[in-house]
């Protein structure tokens, strides 16, 4: 993503030299395999203290000494004292935690807390009062007002992907300024249990995975209905009983009405939604064992919210990004559940291939990731088929776009998609930057493997420029097209976890773009001023989505210009081929700063250790 100011650049023309694409060996280098560490035993145990609040506040920390309470008006769950957030009735914050660590080794982990809620709101529709609960960074629920109850609900939440780590169990409730609302919380425990797990597995799984959706659109594009599956297949030593799909866009709306339902599934069981409800665990069938490939099926629902978003529509034209549900992935950290940031991106998936049909009025274009396909449908609609190789998500638009098409000079198709109000000229602008941008990205870093690229542009998009495999979204601007283009490789070919590792995409991708316009980035790390000794080039989302006025200042700017110095530091030429061979060697795969770091250290003698201290890069 390349994040601007609200209203669009002035388009300018890119004037760089086409480049000759350069083709990739058939079959790339695969990563050297890491031994797993060694098993831990598991302690079966319940790790919180006091969960009941009958024993004082300790070691509770709460906003205020009235949290934990027997006062009257309302009761506990069980024995006589509990946690009584808001029901003040004007603007107000209440906030409850404690700090536990998970036991390593144990195959379960479940937190689970009783909560009622009384209100005197009056309303069905509009949740004016809300209750947050979190683990660590995650947030695991989000009740309000609508979930008014006339008892205590008990409340479960799978937090197994915690084990073997220090987290705080949260609770945040926020009160607006009329009408009180109270949530009573109590009987707070977190179970651990399962015997010995078998050691961490530092292997990628579900590997391999496949996806075919079939979708019809209503008359405008805006709401889509069909069925999805997913064929993956497990990697790991470890057998493999459970898969969570990643509902992505449910950030956009609410838990109680999500705008993707996921519905009949086969395959394996749903569980409950978690992570603000962008989480979905499915309990497979039979647990896989290492090699053993599974398929799961399911009806989807997609409703397209107002919006000039990477998921909204703009009057008659919808944006669709990361509304398909795609496999979360399992590593040696366990389940990667992280939440949605609209600060920058949290995804991470494995690459996989794709076949999307999709139904729709032939009134409405439908640019998609992937080469695509028209054929007739029923009376008045068209068929678009789109098929793609090796990519990490996917993406779609519909409307009625104006569409112009050219081929660039290594002979990539390109397609520009123009919302109305884009005038032919700034099109055409973009049709051209489009052409020289992916031949100078080709060049640099090997040829782009995905056909045809689609770019749809708006120049009402309040983030800028948005990436997604051969489709991105963007403003008029030369800068932000060249850098969306520029994510084809870093994130796209080259992945990364987005989330927990930003810089290896937004900063090498800014570094891209630069060479692409011809920068050469001098003296421009003289302009860093870190705002704290926690500030890192390498600090991942949960950080910047807490310190967002810098994000872009550091992770593009500064990321960028640490790039651009660690070039001087090796010479153009061993720079150019590092960053050559480190994209062949991790073609399709995953990327880390650990394996960049030692990638580099390679390609010199200069001992880069002080290079790494000064720019901030850890891992």
């Amino acid at each position: 993503m390349r994040p601007t100011p609200r209203k669009a650049f002035a388009a300018s023309v890119l004037t760089v030299a086409v480049l000759a694409g350069v083709s990739l060996p058939a079959t790339p280098a695969a990563a050297t395999p890491q031994a797993a560490p060694s098993a831990a035993a598991c302690t079966p145990a319940q790790v919180v203290t006091n969960g009941g609040f009958e024993s004082g506040t300790s070691p509770w920390s709460q906003s205020s000494t009235s949290v934990i309470t027997n006062r009257t008006g309302q009761t506990a769950h069980g024995g006589t004292t509990f946690a009584w957030l808001d029901g003040v009735g004007s603007t107000h914050t209440d906030t409850l935690s404690q700090s536990v660590t998970i036991p390593s080794g144990c195959s379960s982990a479940t937190l689970t807390f009783w909560l009622h809620i009384d209100t005197a709101e009056t309303t069905s529709s509009t949740a004016y009062d809300k209750l947050t609960a979190k683990i660590g960074t995650t947030t695991l629920a989000t009740y309000s007002n609508l979930n008014k109850n006339t008892g205590y609900a008990q409340k479960s939440f799978d937090v197994s992907a915690f084990a073997g780590q220090t987290v705080n169990v949260a609770f945040t409730g926020t009160e607006d300024s009329s009408l009180q609302t109270s949530f009573l919380v109590d009987d707070v425990t977190l179970d651990t249990s399962g015997g010995t797990t078998p050691p961490a597995d530092s292997t990628r799984t579900p590997a391999a995975p496949s996806y075919t959706v079939s979708l019809s659109s209503n008359t405008s594009g805006t709401v889509w209905t069909g069925h999805e599956s997913a064929t993956f297949t497990n990697a790991s030593s470890t057998a493999l009983s459970e898969v969570y799909l990643r509902l992505w866009d449910n950030y956009h709306g609410t838990c109680s009405s999500p705008p993707i339902t996921v519905s009949n599934v086969t395959g394996g069981t749903a569980g409950a939604l978690s992570v603000d409800c962008t989480a979905l665990k499915i309990d497979l069938s039979t647990p896989l064992t290492q090699g053993q490939t599974a398929t799961i099926g399911f009806d989807l629902g997609i409703t397209v919210p107002s919006g000039a978003d990477r998921f909204g529509y703009d009057g008659a034209f919808s944006f669709i990004g990361n509304a398909l549900p795609v496999l979360a992935v399992k590593d040696a950290a366990g389940w990667h559940l992280d939440p949605y940031t609209n600060n920058g991106e949290s995804f991470y998936s494995l690459a996989a291939d794709f076949k999307v049909t999709l139904d729709h009025p032939s009134t409405l274009l439908v640019p998609a990731t992937g080469a695509s396909v028209d054929t007739p449908g029923s009376s008045g609609r068209t068929i678009t088929t789109a098929t793609a190789s090796k990519v990490r998500d996917f993406a779609w638009a519909a409307g009625p776009f104006t569409k112009i098409s050219g081929t660039s000079a290594a002979g990539t198709p390109i397609n520009v998609y123009s919302v109305t109000g884009i005038s032919s000229a700034n099109a055409q602008s973009m049709l051209t930057t489009a052409k020289t941008a992916v031949d100078a990205h080709a060049a640099r870093f090997g040829a782009y493997p995905y056909g045809e690229l689609d770019a749809v542009i708006d120049n009402n998009f309040w983030f800028g420029g948005m990436e997604y495999p051969g489709f991105v979204l963007d403003l008029v601007s030369t800068t932000a097209l060249t850098h969306e283009i520029g994510h084809q490789w870093w994130y796209g070919i080259v992945g990364d976890d987005e989330y927990n590792s930003p810089w290896l995409d937004e900063a090498f991708t800014d570094y891209a773009t630069d060479l692409a316009l011809n920068k050469t980035g001098a003296s421009c790390w003289n302009s860093v001023s870190w705002a704290s000794t926690a500030e890192k080039i390498t600090n991942s989302m949960a950080y910047w989505d807490t310190h967002s006025s810098r994000y872009s200042t550091v992770i593009y700017g500064y990321g960028k210009c640490a790039l651009h110095d660690l070039r001087r530091v090796l010479g153009d030429t061993a720079m150019a081929k590092l960053l050559k061979d480190y994209a062949t060697s991790h073609w399709y795969g995953v990327s880390t700063t650990a394996e960049f770091k030692a990638a580099a250290q390679a390609a010199t003698t200069t001992d880069l250790t002080s290079f790494w201290t000064q720019h901030r890069i850890d891992g």
